[in-house]
């Protein structure tokens, strides 16, 4: 099974942001923002997000979901984009301020399955943390 990269990418923002099974505004807001604004979606039509993740959604559902759509995600992104992949993950976990445990254990499947080096990753994670931490 493969994708776009561009769908890979959203495919791994909609697994972080619906490890914990709540998918908040936050985390929908982040995941719309980061389409229309980081350079690597450029050209990609904004309107079909929810589309892209309700296709996701649909791979979820199968007894094998969950690795069919890690599997897409990887053998969708050259290796070039595979950081890119781990970077808005973590903003979508960080956008609504708390991390939970499915969530951080969804970050840490991704790293496996994508070859994320475990110091590129923590540092990665340290700056959406510095990103989204707030005042109060």
């Amino acid at each position: 099974m493969s994708t776009d990269p561009q769908s890979a990418l959203i495919y791994t923002m909609v697994l972080c942001s619906a490890a914990d099974g709540n998918m908040s505004d936050e985390e929908l807001g982040m995941l719309g923002d980061l389409v229309r604004h980081l350079p690597v979606f450029r050209g990609f039509d904004a309107d079909r997000i929810g589309e892209v993740a309700r296709e996701c959604s649909a791979i979820l559902q199968d007894d094998d979901g969950l690795d069919n759509a890690l599997t897409a995600i990887h053998d969708s992104l050259p290796e070039r984009l595979r950081e890119t992949a781990y970077v808005v993950a973590c903003d979508v976990v960080a956008a609504d301020g708390h991390a939970s445990q499915e969530e951080l254990r969804m970050l840490e499947i991704l790293r496996h399955r994508l070859s994320i080096d475990r110091l590129n990753a923590a540092a990665i994670e340290r700056a959406a943390r510095g990103r989204y931490r707030t005042l109060y």
